[in-house]
């Protein structure tokens, strides 16, 4: 019995002993366990959002009313008007020397466009030209040295990638929604739907439309165009649009160059791609037309519904997507060869492009 107490005793001192001698730094850190806040790591996009930000102005679309006190002349000689804001939405600036994307929807039958950038400065902005297939629109302003967003043709644009919406919703001022990116490629979304547009479910709201849609590095990767539902009884939630950057350079292009994107136009309609073992025993890939423009070009050349078309221009064809791409790179008179497969048999057709029909 005596030894056991002995043996407790013993091992209480020792405890004892080992506490006193690491008393100090507990009492030293006593957060030993507990960590600063400051030494936790925060995920942040502050540095996206503050490189990208500056370029994301507002745009105000506005008509020139007579006042309603005074429909007749002032004293002056010069009429009274009223302003009333029709829309708002925001804009990116492309180039230092104030070209401005936005959306076609957002300028549409303005009197008076008004650009509203981050520090402050107001701008009058005239129309370069707008595109009703993409719902794009180029403003100009008189301005030098404005901040751009940069971008990175290099860095592919995936599925589940972190996005950020920069915007002015509801006129509440700049504004930024994060998401991800739920598709890519998305088409047939109505009269706007041919272009490929990116799918996210960072909020896209009425004063949005026209903004940036950046990566965590604050790199344009498209331009907010259209949320689902919003405008509507139906409640479609995190279904927003962007148009990519590579569609949105290219239309600012031919707009800054020609005031208005002139396209190629085939007259044929598909959204199927076929990949399957002809009767010959070869492995054709192609688009399949599913319908033909009456008196289009492909009808002029005798393209028929059914027919497969596998070479353009001596390009296979990869995709509607990509058929559709190279239509609309072709100058309107150009004459190109279109190889279809029909009931087994190869053609070869010439086909002259037309000029894309404007549409609004």
């Amino acid at each position: 019995m005596l030894k056991k107490l002995l043996q407790s005793a013993l091992i209480g001192l020792c405890t004892a002993a080992v506490v006193l001698a690491l008393l100090p730094l507990f009492q030293g850190n006593s957060n030993l366990f507990s960590r600063q806040n400051d030494d936790l790591q925060v995920v942040s996009y502050a540095s996206a959002v503050r490189i990208a930000s500056p370029a994301v102005v507002n745009v105000y679309n506005q008509s020139l009313q007579a006042s309603s006190l005074d429909r007749g002349l002032s004293d002056n000689g010069l009429s009274n008007n009223e302003v009333r804001v029709n829309n708002l939405g925001s804009g990116v600036i492309m180039r230092a020397d104030g070209y401005i994307l936005t959306n076609r929807h957002v300028i549409s039958n303005a009197d008076q466009i008004v650009v509203a950038l981050q520090n402050g400065q107001i701008y009058q902005a005239g129309l370069v030209g707008s595109d009703s297939l993409t719902d794009l629109a180029v403003l100009k302003i008189q301005a030098e040295n404005l901040p751009t967003i940069p971008q990175n043709k290099q860095r592919r644009v995936s599925v589940g990638d972190v996005v950020l919406a920069i915007g002015n919703p509801y006129n509440l001022g700049q504004s930024v929604s994060q998401g991800i990116i739920s598709a890519t490629g998305r088409s047939a979304l109505g009269e706007i739907g041919r272009q490929n547009f990116i799918q996210t479910d960072a909020s896209i709201n009425r004063g949005n439309s026209g903004g940036a849609l950046i990566n965590t590095a604050g790199e344009l990767i498209g331009i907010n165009t259209l949320s689902i539902g919003k405008d509507s009884s139906e409640i479609a939630e995190g279904l927003s649009f962007a148009i990519p950057i590579n569609i949105v350079n290219d239309v600012l292009k031919k707009i800054i160059q020609d005031g208005r994107v002139i396209r190629g136009y085939f007259g044929v309609e598909s959204q199927i791609f076929y990949n399957n073992e002809d009767q010959l025993g070869l492995n054709q890939r192609g688009v399949l037309v599913t319908a033909v423009a009456p008196n289009g070009p492909a009808y002029q050349a005798g393209i028929l519904q059914g027919d497969l078309i596998v070479r353009f221009n001596s390009k296979a064809v990869n995709s509607p997507t990509d058929l559709l791409q190279i239509i609309s790179d072709t100058r309107p008179g150009t004459v190109v060869e279109v190889q279809v497969e029909r009931l087994g048999q190869l053609l070869n057709l010439p086909v002259t492009i037309a000029e894309y029909p404007t549409v609004g």
